[in-house]
């Protein structure tokens, strides 16, 4: 049996996915509804169940006539495929039975809705690739950190001593950190964000308008807050949001002004944070990797707060119609020779 839930049936929706017992935060509504109005696609959560076991998806379903690069070659409302919403996803497997059924029930799905293919990024704290190996191709990446909050011994213990040395300085140079929920936090965080971004010259699809972040602050009212770092003149030096659901924890986006960046606000930030989400019984804090998933500054930073294992990251890859795929490609006269997946996006 297959169930299709919409964005609109929020409620279904997220008592759903409350009775998985290993759900995270980016299989809410609530989550990927701020990504709707960013352009992302439409949400659609599918529920599968069989002989001993059930599972989960949470996609967005998106128009290939909207690409681009496609602009008056392909009928609207034909062709779509599908994507993890921006973070972690996939199947949400509970029960010891076969999902080959729950597979085959989607796959029909897809084939008669005009579904071309769907790109997959596993949650590295779940592990939920691990049974997905006959349905997708599933491939390996780089490492991510989770935090272990399982209490603040444990926390300050697996900070590097460097790490430590730099919050400690924080802490000597009156940095403070304090955190909240309201839309003038949210506007804070936006400003310090989009700098950052400017700085790091990132591309547009990193610029979240207002309505983004108006959305996460009111259809997130349990599962996000602000945390920002303070100067004693008042002045916010850093900012983070961070999401929570089911005991985990999410590093979720960031800014911070860089000519403070000798005082280690994100240092700081990201251990008051740990503790912070110790005392509200989350029992991991995910920051992550490097960009791409390489082992850049980027993850020898987000290393310095766990000295454990990384969690390995791993992406799915799946084409629902390899007919329509390849024409789709064909139709692309200035394809780059990558690995993107759908290749006909690239």
């Amino acid at each position: 049996m297959l169930t299709v839930y919409t964005i609109e049936q929020t409620a279904a929706w997220d008592a759903l996915v409350r009775t998985f017992s290993n759900y995270d935060v980016y299989y809410l509504s609530g989550y990927v509804k701020a990504f709707q109005l960013h352009g992302d696609g439409e949400p659609l959560l599918f529920y599968g169940e069989a002989d001993g076991v059930r599972g989960i998806n949470v996609v967005m379903k998106r128009d290939i006539a909207a690409d681009p690069h496609f602009a008056g070659s392909l009928p609207a409302d034909t062709y779509f495929d599908f994507a993890t919403p921006y973070g972690y996803g996939g199947w949400l497997l509970e029960g010891a039975g076969d999902p080959a059924p729950i597979f085959a029930g989607y796959e029909r799905w897809c084939g008669k809705h005009g579904i071309v293919s769907e790109f997959v990024r596993y949650h590295p704290v779940l592990k939920n690739h691990a049974r997905m190996e006959t349905a997708y191709e599933v491939t390996a990446l780089g490492g991510t950190i989770a935090m272990d909050l399982t209490s603040p011994e444990t926390i300050w213990v697996n900070l590097s001593s460097k790490n430590r040395n730099v919050i400690r300085k924080a802490q000597k140079n009156n940095v403070r950190i304090y955190s909240g929920r309201s839309p003038e936090l949210f506007e804070i965080f936006r400003e310090i964000y989009n700098a950052t971004m400017d700085k790091d010259n990132a591309s547009d699809y990193y610029y979240f308008a207002p309505s983004f972040y108006e959305s996460v602050c009111k259809d997130l009212p349990h599962n996000s807050q602000i945390f920002y770092a303070q100067l004693p003149d008042g002045t916010v030096i850093a900012s983070s949001i961070m999401l929570w659901a089911n005991g985990r924890m999410n590093y979720h986006l960031s800014g911070s002004c860089r000519e403070y960046q000798s005082l280690a606000p994100t240092n700081l930030l990201l251990y008051q944070a740990a503790l912070w989400g110790y005392e509200a019984g989350c029992k991991t804090l995910h920051l992550g990797g490097g960009v791409g998933s390489g082992e850049d500054s980027l993850f020898a930073f987000k290393k310095s707060f766990f000295r454990g294992e990384p969690c390995r990251y791993h992406i799915g890859r799946k084409i629902f119609d390899a007919e329509k795929y390849s024409a789709l490609c064909a139709l692309r006269t200035d394809l780059p020779n990558s690995g993107f997946f759908p290749r006909y996006r690239a």
